[in-house]
């Protein structure tokens, strides 16, 4: 079962200096576990919202608007593709993604399986 783990956050309340030393060395410790598992596929980090461009679409008609949003209260800031044997242990993989983070930041998870 394919997972892709949507990371959130609202860059207001995200650390200004970005993930510390620790975390990072951390989140490749555990990135380096998933993929020996064989669970972690596919992952990366977005580039700033800042660079974004959203495509609407209402009544027939296309508008393009390129970013910063002001609206944007939270982002999609990266995600991680994974296949695992069960939702559950999707949820536990991305329950100890989430973890490493630490009091500092205020991030949510979405895990949503692919439609194959």
């Amino acid at each position: 079962m394919r997972h892709l783990m949507l990371i959130r956050l609202d860059p207001a309340t995200a650390p200004s200096a970005g993930p510390d030393p620790a975390l990072a060395d951390s989140m490749e410790r555990l990135l380096e576990e998933m993929t020996e598992a064989g669970v972690l596929l596919e992952t990366a980090g977005l580039r700033p919202i800042e660079e974004a461009t959203r495509i609407y679409l209402a009544k027939g008609r296309t508008t393009v608007r390129d970013g910063p949003f002001t609206e944007s209260k939270e982002i999609v800031g990266g995600y991680c593709l994974l296949d695992t044997r069960s939702h559950d242990e999707a949820v536990e993989w991305s329950t100890r993604f989430l973890a490493l983070h630490g009091p500092a930041w205020t991030i949510e998870l979405e895990i949503r399986q692919l439609d194959e």
